[in-house]
């Protein structure tokens, strides 16, 4: 029997993400385009078509997939197109695995000379790696000389104990389940001011090739948000998924949109717009909290989130499953449904409903399919989230606004659908 592995965004479980969180007021909710979400969407230069399969590893379950180019900056002619890149709202930036790149990229350098690597905490493990710059390519969109961490580098072994300490590595594809992150979350930063400033939260390290030690990474030099730097199309993304039965689907396939009102493909209309709690200046970015309210809960760290392959909360009336290969997932004798209130920062609300089915039962009676929309787990590290992962989007088009980028609606960052 096949173990089902949670996976959740890299933004969510950055150790100290979850730290100093609340929501704040003021404002009024806004709409954007219509939430029905489809899949279907003509080509143009900012769409990249995505899809929901079993991934590189052939084992994945909800993880969302597209294609980039990564090329040596300034170059076009060496370059490399990589498939299985996983989708992420919940997180920022390129992240490769380096079992899978071919190309030989410059590395950044720390701000005494020496290379920046980084580590990505994860509340598991930890992914290890140098800093290095691409220009990278999505569709008909190009973003120049951006930061992107090369995972499971050989070039730099000696991982500082403050970074192995946190548990196995994970770098490599069979770990990730992908060839790599396209980080598209609502911060431009995977860390921000807080690691601009100081070296002590253990994320981003000056290296030879002998010893590392913590220092400050400079906004430019940190791994970046690629879509902020696109020429046009660079105020946010939009994921369209169609709808997946309550059974699952052996596959599902969308549309990944660049731009919010920058094109006839991407226009506003009469979604509920929830501003997102803004990052933390003391540690990792948070991955844009919202309030969640469920069945008598009121979860303040919560998120909506493509990266995480469940719906991951705590709940105490479901019935946990017993069977070691579905650890941590929920198995009721009987789906059970819910529905939740979502609000923004500021105070827009809406509800949406929910169903939570048997882990257990789902995978193993469609052992072919890779998209549950039932699938939820409990949320180990916090009594107060509620991670609503790519199950959220199948059916929804649901509109990622960056931080301080404007759109006909407001300025993010914001989530709508």
């Amino acid at each position: 029997m096949q173990k089902i592995a949670r996976l959740f965004a890299l933004g969510c479980v950055f150790l100290s993400s979850l730290s100093s969180v609340s929501c704040g007021g003021g404002g009024g909710g806004s709409t954007i385009a219509s939430s029905s979400g489809t899949g279907s969407v003509a080509a143009a230069s900012n769409v990249v078509p995505v899809i929901v399969d079993a991934g590189p590893s052939g084992s994945s379950v909800n993880s969302l997939f597209t294609t980039i180019t990564l090329c040596v900056p300034g170059s076009t002619t060496q370059c490399q197109t990589i498939d299985h890149i996983q989708v992420d709202t919940g997180s920022y930036g390129v992240r490769i695995l380096a079992s899978v790149l071919t190309l030989t990229l410059p590395t950044t350098m720390a701000s005494d000379g020496n290379s920046l690597v980084e580590c990505t905490q994860f509340v598991d493990g930890y992914s290890w790696g140098p800093i290095s710059s691409a220009d990278v390519e999505i569709s008909g969109e190009t973003a120049a000389s951006v930061p992107i961490q090369v995972i499971g580098a050989s070039t730099f072994p000696s991982v500082p104990a403050a970074c192995s300490g946190i548990g196995p590595a994970e770098d490599t594809v069979a770990a990730f389940g992908a060839n790599g992150i396209l980080g598209i979350g609502v911060f431009e930063q995977d860390c921000g001011s807080g690691c601009a400033s100081s070296s002590q939260y253990g994320f981003y390290y000056s290296c030879t090739a002998t010893a590392c030690s913590g220092i400050a990474a400079p906004l430019s030099s940190q791994v970046l948000n690629p879509v902020p730097l696109f020429a046009t199309d660079n105020n946010g993304s939009i994921v369209d998924l169609p709808t997946v039965a309550a059974s699952g689907a052996a596959s599902v396939t969308g549309s990944l949109i660049f731009g919010i009102d920058t094109q006839t493909n991407n226009v506003s209309g009469t979604e509920t717009v929830l501003n997102v709690q803004t990052g933390s200046t003391s540690s990792q970015q948070l991955p844009g909290n919202i309030t969640i309210a469920v069945n008598g809960q009121t979860l303040v760290n919560s998120f909506i989130d493509s990266g995480s392959n469940g719906i991951f909360f705590n709940d105490s009336s479901l019935t946990a499953c017993t069977d070691t290969n579905f650890s941590g997932f929920y198995c009721p004798a009987s789906t059970q449904n819910f529905t939740a209130t979502l609000t923004g920062v500021n105070n827009a609300s809406t509800t949406a409903t929910f169903s939570v089915g048997n882990a257990q039962t789902l995978t193993t009676n469609s052992p072919i399919f890779t998209a549950f929309p039932t699938l939820a787990g409990t949320y180990s590290t916090s009594t107060d989230s509620f991670d609503w992962g790519l199950p959220f989007y199948y059916g929804r088009r649901v509109a990622t606004a960056i931080e301080t980028h404007t759109t006909s609606v407001g300025t993010g960052p914001y989530m709508a659908f």
